[in-house]
């Protein structure tokens, strides 16, 4: 279980960062992001104090990520796969394994659960499909 030992509040805020910066700089999404983000230091922000709560247990976030998500047009079990591929690949290059071990364990739950909320924001009457593993 994770916890304020498993990684460094720098470590956490590193993770963030170089992965976003990865996201910006993909083809396919990164003009997604940039449509719907219009102050990338806030939503980094933000982002750090979700993954500080998730990884360091700080209870530092406070929001609903899924209302947010459910809103955002033609999304696609693809682009979930794809981010989380570009997750797993920035964890397992930072120095602390303990921490990216962790954080791919649960960026994998977190697109599940975001992909599930999407599918049956769209079509509540179908049974949505969970992503494939990758």
């Amino acid at each position: 279980m994770p916890g304020s030992n498993l990684c460094t509040e720098a470590e956490a805020t590193a993770l963030v960062h170089t992965f976003y910066a990865r996201v910006r700089e993909d083809e396919v999404l990164g003009p997604i992001f940039e449509a719907h983000i219009d102050d990338w230091d806030r939503h980094l922000a933000k982002l750090v104090d979700f993954w500080s709560a998730i990884l360091r247990r700080t209870g530092r976030f406070s929001g609903a990520p899924m209302p947010k998500h459910a809103v955002l047009p033609g999304l696609s079990a693809e682009l979930f796969q794809r981010w989380l591929k570009l997750f797993r690949e920035n964890a397992v290059a930072q120095p602390n394994q303990a921490m990216a071990e962790q954080a791919c364990a649960m960026a994998e739950r977190i697109a599940q659960s975001l992909w599930m909320g999407y599918q049956i924001s769209r079509n509540p009457d179908a049974l949505p499909a969970a992503l494939a593993q990758g």
